[in-house]
């Protein structure tokens, strides 16, 4: 984690902002997030009785499957600049 990139393999951060990485974080995070939703607060979602630190929960739900999917996606990104330098 702490690993300082190669020269030539775009960063940690600026592969993480890209389009292609945050539009696919995001829907995997829509789909992921909302199973998890339902199965831990499905019934309060259904009957609206949501509190206040429901809410967070679910909202954190959501960044758990951004955050796993932002992180596969630049590090597969960065092995591959690693091992093919001339398409990067």
């Amino acid at each position: 984690m702490g690993e300082h990139p190669a020269r030539g393999v775009p960063g940690f951060m600026a592969l993480a902002r890209t389009r292609g990485v945050v539009l696919s974080a995001l829907k995997i995070a829509f789909f992921v997030g909302s199973i998890l939703a339902l199965i831990n607060h499905g019934e309060d979602i259904f009957t609206l009785n949501l509190a206040p630190g429901s809410v967070l929960q679910i909202l954190l739900t959501y960044m758990v499957p951004y955050s796993v999917s932002t992180y596969s996606s630049v590090r597969a990104l960065q092995r591959h600049a690693l091992e093919h330098p001339d398409r990067f």
